[in-house]
């Protein structure tokens, strides 16, 4: 049967460049689409630039420029990054267009005409200087909570607390500079605490989030409990000067970015719908039976999984099928870094001259359809490639092809192949429906990782036979055909069950098979007798690990001017009393009477440990062992084995079921007992002894696999 599906990612904000982070998500998207399309189906991917917002009238300001020019200019180097990767919208369009303009104000108008939308008075910053009130992102200060300088007015970076701007202490403009002042203003509401939106969200939210239980523990608990009010009504403007859409009925006030972004969605179809004659309401109409899929962030969830399925309800249109959330992007197992080189762009991969289905390969083979973080380490990606790609696919029609140009004219053994290849390499051709089933899950690295072991499986098949020793040999002649028949047939359905992740690479492999663009059906069966294949160029280079070294050197930020403005003054030699003191705290920790203060480590450092709850789902006793306690813990997707020093201080009955903290990226370690992948987090007194041994807990509500931060 086949589907009508309508795909959206999350729209990139027109007030920067696209980077790899970012392209976790398209890729993700695109790989998904390429498959739906692949197996028949009616599936359209749509796309926009986010344009509105402060930000970009202020960056516009800045650059002497229209902020219509700025978008326009960002939206050229947007869709070239894209194209670069091959990530094939079907439409990537703008907010800033008569189509979402319309479906802004038709949703509007219809939830202020349900009694939705209310006007209130609210106090905000206003800088007197600029002459405009100020998003909490622009007004800065000191944290009310630990002090710290040149914090956003709505969390620290330092210590991580949330608060209101009006909390912050001596706050300032981050656009003047100027000390603002608090105005009051009209602004509207959109009424999520409405008794109807609450009823609605408690049962859609599990309906658009149900296949990923993480994302519906979160929308529950922004939910609460039956009964409970804690969502708040959504603020849905902002005044002049704005860059956006002004709120018809009601001059100097416009909507604000994040309820026209996820508009931009319909209007980005709507202008899909124009050009290529489609209904637009049998996708986005209240009773569609079309499929609506949203692919984004999680960071961006509350949006998605509440906001906007009550907008939509409410104002009359369909509600997504799903909303598809992923991780973050870290590299060498870190947040992306300027200084280390490691804050790529889009523009800075492709113009290293780095493949981008390398990466697109990459990133399918870590993605596998949670929300969990995936990690981009850079030598396992250069290994990865080069032994999957390159080692494992490339190599099986490299192998084969020379011998059936140059000894049989380019064509494949007549004879009975078909039989023949089911007996050599069983299960290759049955293999599809499951990778099919893995793609659909979103579970691209068990499906890359299925492919693979065929890939393996078939490279046995040519240690087996050996066809550069076969053309050595007289009278082999049918049976070297017969073998680089079978190679290039199996090459050929590893193309289709890499296609999505691949396109140009499986584009190549199709001019040389001489055979019409892969569909997912063309793995039942294999190319006819007599097949003539093209002559065979290599298809894939490996990657040299100087071409890395060379594209983090060019996104290194050197920072040797703001070593210099910062130099400290040359340390004095200690005084005999700071000595005396120094001695003394030095003999307390040999004592266990004290600890040393440990030395400062950057936000960076901490975010390389990979913290995560888990539930201890069995723990007993180490035959042997004085002091540890095997433990196998839950983290959700997973079990871990780990032995944990804690026997001194806790009976391992009463262990089973609780919740604990885990280091769940610590290498695995080999010990006399067996294997301890992971290290529990207890606290204890200096030297470590009993009974100053605590196991860490986490708060009630706390999920095994939830991240620590």
């Amino acid at each position: 049967m086949t589907r009508k599906i309508l795909v959206t990612s999350a729209l990139p904000y027109a007030n920067g460049a696209i980077h790899l982070g970012h392209l976790v998500e398209y890729i993700q998207t695109d790989i998904w689409t390429r498959f739906q399309k692949m197996r028949g189906h009616e599936c359209w991917y749509v796309c926009a630039d986010d344009t509105h917002g402060t930000p970009i009238m202020l960056r516009a300001e800045k650059e002497g420029i229209s902020p219509e020019a700025l978008i326009a200019r960002v939206h050229a180097e947007h869709s070239r990054d894209f194209a670069g990767f091959h990530v094939a919208f079907d439409n990537y369009h703008t907010t800033h267009s008569d189509e979402t303009r319309f479906y802004s104000e038709d949703i509007y108008g219809k939830l202020k005409a349900a009694g939705l939308i209310e006007v209130r008075s609210i106090e905000q910053f206003y800088d007197p200087v600029k002459n405009m009130f100020l998003p909490d992102r622009f007004i800065k200060g000191e944290c009310p909570k630990c002090g710290a300088k040149d914090q956003y007015g709505d969390a620290c970076e330092s210590c991580g607390a949330a608060y209101a701007p009006t909390e912050l202490k001596n706050p300032y403009s981050a656009v003047s500079g100027a000390k603002p002042e608090l105005r009051s203003s009209d602004h509207y509401f959109f009424k999520l605490s409405d008794p109807r939106c609450q009823e609605f969200l408690r049962r859609a939210t599990r309906a658009v989030c149900e296949n990923q239980p993480e994302a519906i523990n979160k929308l529950q608990e922004w939910l609460g409990e039956p009964g409970e009010n804690k969502l708040t009504d959504w603020d849905i403007s902002r005044d002049a000067p704005y860059f956006g859409f002004e709120i018809p009925g009601a001059p100097g006030k416009f909507f604000y970015v994040w309820l026209d972004a996820p508009i931009g969605y319909m209007g980005s179809f709507k202008n899909l719908c124009k050009k290529k004659g489609l209904d637009f309401d049998a996708f986005w109409g209240k009773g569609s039976q079309a499929e609506l899929y949203h692919f984004i962030g999680k960071d961006i969830l509350y949006f998605h999984a509440l906001f906007w399925p009550a907008e939509l309800e409410h104002a009359g249109y369909r509600i997504p099928t799903s909303v598809f959330a992923h991780g973050f992007l870290t590299v060498d197992g870190a947040k992306m870094s300027k200084s280390r080189g490691t804050f790529i762009t889009a523009e800075s991969y492709l113009t290293q001259g780095l493949n981008p289905e390398w990466l697109r390969y990459y990133f399918a083979a870590k993605l596998n359809g949670s929300m969990e973080d995936i990690d981009l380490n850079l030598d396992d990606f250069v290994s990865r490639v080069n032994s999957d790609l390159v080692g494992k696919y490339i190599n099986i029609a490299s192998r084969a092809a020379g011998f059936i140009a140059k000894r049989f004219g380019g064509k494949l053994d007549a004879r009975h192949l078909n039989e023949t290849f089911r007996a050599e390499l069983p299960g290759l051709i049955e293999a599809g429906e499951e990778i099919a089933a893995q793609y659909e899950a979103r579970d691209f690295a068990r499906a890359l990782r299925r492919v693979m072991a065929l890939a393996d499986q078939i490279n046995q098949y040519v240690d087996k036979h050996q066809p550069w020793q076969l053309a050595k040999q007289e009278g082999q002649d049918a049976k070297l055909q017969e073998v680089c028949s079978l190679l290039i047939n199996a090459f050929r359905l590893l193309t289709i069950y890499l296609k999505p992740v691949l396109p140009k690479l499986a584009q190549r492999a199709e001019e040389f098979l001489n055979v019409a663009p892969l569909h997912w059906a063309d793995a039942g069966h294999l190319l006819p007798p007599a097949h003539l294949i093209n002559a065979y160029e290599h298809l894939m280079q490996r990657i040299d690990p100087k071409q890395i070294e060379a594209l983090v050197a060019a996104n290194r930020e050197s920072l040797a001017p703001t070593s210099a403005a910062v130099a400290p003054a040359p340390t004095p030699e200690p005084s005999p009393q700071r000595k005396a003191q120094h001695q003394q705290a030095t003999e307390d920790k040999t004592q266990g009477q004290a600890e040393p203060k440990a030395q400062h480590i950057s936000i960076d450092d901490f975010a390389k440990v990979d913290l995560r709850i888990a539930r201890i789902a069995d723990a007993k006793h180490v035959e042997g062992a004085d002091k540890l306690i095997q433990l196998t813990l839950d983290l959700g997707t997973e079990t871990r084995n780990v032995f944990a020093g804690i026997k001194s201080a806790y009976d391992p009955a009463q262990l089973v079921g609780r919740l604990t903290v885990m280091v769940a990226n610590l290498a695995p370690r080999k010990m006399k007992f067996g294997m301890s992948e992971g290290m529990v987090l207890a606290a204890s007194d200096a030297d470590g002894k009993s009974p100053g041994i605590y196991l860490l807990s986490p708060d009630s509500g706390a999920q095994p696999g939830m991240r620590v931060k």
